[in-house]
């Protein structure tokens, strides 16, 4: 029985360190970007945009193409850094624990 004790005492504090990494990606802000910084897109570490860049001489009605395809690629690097984020923030949490194949986190 003492065994369950410590273990549902180690659940517990997961449970409270896995909030506190909730909180830490709802406050996050990661940028990134395309077209050499001409196209930026924020983005908070739980994927939500929060603000769009874009270099006024992008704005030009015949380079409607370019400027779509810059802004889903600065959507897309902005992805990729906020998906890092989530994994160092999870490494920190869990640090040596290993999950069973298959289990992703957060959940």
């Amino acid at each position: 029985m003492k065994n369950l004790g410590q273990m549902m005492k180690q659940a517990q504090e997961v449970q409270t360190k896995m909030q506190e990494m909730q909180d830490r990606l709802a406050e996050a802000e990661l940028t990134g970007a395309s077209g050499g910084g001409m196209v930026s897109i924020t983005m908070t570490g739980k994927g939500e945009v929060r603000r769009v860049d874009i270099d006024p001489s992008l704005v030009v009605p015949d380079d409607k193409e370019v400027l779509e395809d810059l802004i889903a690629a600065a959507v897309n690097d902005a992805k990729q850094k906020v998906d890092a984020f989530t994994q160092e923030e999870t490494q920190k949490i869990m640090g040596g624990l290993q999950l069973p194949p298959g289990v992703k986190l957060p959940f």
